[in-house]
């Protein structure tokens, strides 16, 4: 490769810490790292132009899971393993906002709401009947009730009559969350190499060798924080889970606040400069969406438009400005992996669609394993 002198010698030789990619959980691990080691030379290696999981493609949900997802998780999980994994998201939530600033990333806490489709008539009783039970559960965590009753004050059509609301819930803006937080990563001389996709990694006791896309180089550690991606660098208890959303064009006096889940939290929706930010349906097709790649399907996207046109903003007529894509990273258990994979490599991944809530926790975790 026809690299310079100059950039070998100031991006490329004497690293002591490499982190693969610059979402939530490589840039608060770096930041962490920096507290622990003042003069380590850090790099980060990030595969798109911007982070390009689901760190700039999140909804800005400041949410640590829904009535229905908590009950569907007690089937796998016990009840020790969600009060910590509810804990976690917490815990992670105030580092996040206590790091940045709640004004800096738009924190507001609107709550959020579940809504039960007319079809979830029996899903509806259930959560209704163990919300006492739920909100006992999580007693110790909130020292409150999490879970209330609420009438359909935004008036959305098809549904059961009444929303579990969690109090605790609030919104932000991923855009603003980002930026900050690459500034301070910035503002710690740690170097960001965009554009580079890390094609293997080899361990060899006292170094390793990174091979990109582009040039090949040797770190003294190396911490994987690539989430849905993790699958590619040989981490098999990750897989993808692609996101779809799209949003809409600015709707007059829309009074919809708060974020929203429906259908066991596959779909998701909040208000968002006056726009509505609607995403999910990866349960239509969840083998299609088992997928690393950044784009949209007509049985998705139709999908939709339909439960806006349906359900959302039934007599509001929109349009839809933007739609993307983003991977998130999942697996059988709800708990992250942040565990050493050998001498020298580390890795914080399978955040279950929470990255927002655990990412600044499991970045710091993963710092930590050092």
């Amino acid at each position: 490769m026809n690299y310079s002198y100059w950039e070998y010698k100031t991006w490329l030789s004497n690293i002591d810490f490499t982190i693969v990619g610059s979402g939530i959980v490589g840039l608060n691990s770096a930041l962490r790292i920096r507290e622990k080691f003042p003069k380590a030379k850090i790099l980060i290696l990030e595969r798109g132009v911007f982070p390009n999981g689901a760190s700039t493609k999140n909804a800005g949900f400041a949410c640590f899971g829904s009535m229905s997802e908590i009950l569907d998780d007690l089937s796998t999980h016990s009840e020790e393993e969600i009060i910590e994994l509810v804990e976690k998201r917490c815990k992670g939530l105030r580092l996040l906002r206590n790091n940045l600033g709640d004004s800096t990333i738009d924190y507001i806490p609107n709550g959020g709401y579940e809504l039960f489709t007319k079809t979830d008539l029996n899903l509806y009783e259930t959560c209704i009947s163990k919300m006492s039970d739920i909100n006992n559960l999580l007693a110790p965590v909130f020292k409150d009730k999490v879970f209330l009753k609420k009438e359909n004050i935004f008036n959305f059509k098809n549904i059961q009559s009444h929303y579990i609301v969690n109090q605790f819930e609030g919104q932000l803006d991923t855009g603003k969350m980002m930026h900050a937080l690459l500034k301070k990563v910035e503002a710690s001389g740690i170097k960001i190499l965009n554009n580079c996709t890390v094609e293997d990694i080899i361990d060899n006791l006292n170094s390793v060798e990174i091979k990109t896309n582009h040039f090949t180089f040797s770190t003294n550690k190396v911490l994987i924080a690539t989430n849905g991606f993790a699958s590619h660098l040989g981490i098999e208890d990750v897989k993808p889970a692609r996101a779809q959303v799209l949003i809409t064009k600015p709707i007059e006096k829309l009074h919809i606040k708060g974020t929203f889940h429906l259908d066991k939290g596959y779909y998701y929706f909040r208000n968002i400069d006056d726009r509505i930010l609607f995403g999910g349906g990866r349960n239509l097709d969840f083998k299609a969406e088992e997928t690393t790649k950044l784009d949209q399907t007509e049985l998705v996207q139709q999908k939709l438009e339909q439960i806006l046109k349906q359900t959302i903003i039934p007599d509001t007529p929109f349009e839809i400005e933007y739609r993307w894509s983003g991977i998130m990273g999942v697996g059988n258990q709800k708990k992250p992996i942040v565990k050493q994979i050998s001498n020298n490599t580390f890795c914080g991944v399978r955040l279950g669609g929470m990255g927002v809530a655990i990412g600044s926790q499991v970045g710091m975790e993963l710092a930590d394993l050092l």
